[in-house]
């Protein structure tokens, strides 16, 4: 069965939680009209991606009656939906995915593991990785900076994820380092590759919101300013990259001691 899937591009206000919220409502609403069952939006959504706001009190995990007119959404939708925002955990800040899912409360799902020089001072590292299963298909949770990294997505690969979700914000200049790495996550572990990224305000994020294809293609990507990346997640496609693609089946589980030899003295 295939999973339709929407990375959204999107401008969220700084600080106005109120009103981004009710923005991805409206996305959500447009994504599954179009079919989507995971739709999942850029990092910060809820609170904007600004050092300014992250200061200041910040949407609490303890009560997160702030997502209802997102959760009314995805219950009237069937959509399932990754939300990514600064998060006050109350013993500590993270920059956090929720799932907001049909029928139950929405959930802390999942916290950055990579965090920037400028996030350590106010935010701490997720212990550890987390994927969801939506329609049959597992959904590894990643954010922004923890696809740089390729043991991220190997791990997530390794526990038997197909898809590697990704909720970002990139600066100006980050363009080609964004759709390599991307494009790299996907060919190197077989999986499809969803990155849904923030644009516009205080930093004129650049976006890039793709979806890549188990070999690293990019199989959809948003032309303009705001919209939605939409492509299906095939089982029969993610079975032939990776019969075809045999870095994955042949990868060595450990490389063994590295022999060193002084050839010329130093």
């Amino acid at each position: 069965m295939k999973l339709r899937v929407a990375a959204v591009q999107a401008e969220a206000i700084p600080g106005d939680t109120v009103a981004n919220v009710e923005k991805a409502a409206r996305l959500t609403a447009e994504a599954a009209a179009a079919g989507a069952r995971l739709v999942v939006l850029p990092e910060a959504f809820v609170t904007g991606y600004d050092d300014a706001v992250f200061a200041r009190p910040l949407p609490r995990a303890d009560d997160l009656s702030w997502a209802s007119p997102l959760q009314r959404t995805v219950d009237a939708t069937g959509a399932v939906v990754v939300l990514n925002t600064a998060l006050d955990h109350g013993d500590r800040r993270a920059l956090t995915n929720l799932v907001l899912a049909p029928g139950r409360a929405p959930w802390v799902a999942y916290d950055k593991q990579h965090l920037h020089a400028s996030e350590r001072d106010t935010f701490s590292a997720g212990p550890g990785g987390a994927s969801l299963t939506v329609d049959g298909v597992e959904v590894a949770l990643s954010v922004c900076y923890d696809a740089n990294f390729p043991e991220h997505a190997a791990a997530a690969a390794a526990d038997g994820a197909s898809v590697y979700v990704n909720s970002g914000a990139y600066f100006s200049g980050g363009a080609h380092r964004r759709d390599l790495h991307y494009a790299a996550r996907a060919l190197d572990n077989g999986m499809y590759v969803v990155f849904a990224g923030l644009v516009g305000a205080p930093s004129d994020f650049i976006g890039g919101s793709a979806v890549f294809d188990p070999v690293g293609r990019r199989v959809a990507h948003v032309e303009s300013r705001e919209g939605l990346a939409i492509a299906d997640v095939d089982p029969a496609v993610l079975a032939a990259a990776r019969d075809a693609q045999r870095m994955w089946t042949d990868r060595r589980p450990a490389l063994g001691e590295r022999a060193r030899e002084t050839v010329l003295p130093g």
